[in-house]
């Protein structure tokens, strides 16, 4: 079946270069030429994936990301010239799936984009995450590592589970509280860093060098997907 692609790019000549090689591949690439326009298209018409630049005329790709994210879990690829590792983790922050700095070779903006859409689009948690010795069982609302049940308490699990269903990828903390809207967030008090202490104690080797739930200096936090 073919998915359809949003692209908000305003150089016309990628964006028509990535839509004939996109289209050999059978998807179809509607273009934006600006977030505005891009917006608006993706809240009509709900696409499978966005291929989002990070420079457009009339706004920032990355408020751009924040608008999409506010309400649509698509997958969003990032394709931007700035490179600086700031505005990858920013971007990253915001919701983006994946980053990819220009130039690019088509082959390998193919590779990422199928890669997200294999991830799909998250709006509910699968039923089992495994990363090694842990499991995150959404149905038993529970976590076990080499078959311990680990003492959590509902909302660390929720919390855990939100950050494991992002593995790989760094989670601000205003993020985090956004994804726990519904819960009873003043459980989470002032910090959730108290209670991520708490999961590294059930989840990690040695909690005070973590190497599964990684804080990000400035950042957040990052779930590794494996723990070498």
């Amino acid at each position: 079946m073919t998915q359809q692609i949003l692209l908000i790019e305003d150089d016309a000549r990628l964006a028509e270069m990535v839509r004939d090689y996109l289209g050999e591949s059978d998807f179809a690439v509607t273009i934006a030429a600006t977030g505005a326009e891009g917006i608006a298209l993706q809240r009509q018409r709900g696409f499978d994936a966005v291929l989002l630049d990070l420079m457009l005329p009339d706004t920032d790709g990355l408020e751009v990301c924040r608008t999409i994210r506010a309400n649509d879990r698509v997958p969003i690829l990032m394709l931007t010239a700035k490179g600086e590792p700031m505005d990858r983790i920013v971007g990253l922050e915001l919701g983006a799936d994946d980053y990819l700095p220009k130039p690019f070779e088509p082959r390998e903006l193919l590779a990422r984009l199928r890669a997200i859409l294999r991830r799909g689009r998250g709006n509910e948690p699968a039923e089992i995450l495994r990363f090694g010795s842990l499991e995150i069982d959404a149905h038993a609302m529970e976590a076990r590592v080499g078959g311990r049940i680990c003492s959590l308490t509902p909302h660390q699990f929720k919390l855990l589970q939100i950050m494991a269903g992002s593995a790989g990828r760094v989670l601000s903390r205003d993020y985090i509280m956004n994804a726990l809207k519904g819960e009873d967030l003043a459980a989470f008090d002032r910090s959730i860093d108290v209670h991520v202490s708490r999961i590294r104690a059930e989840i990690e080797e040695d909690p005070n060098k973590p190497r599964r739930l990684i804080t990000v200096r400035g950042a957040g936090y990052v779930f590794a997907r494996s723990q070498d």
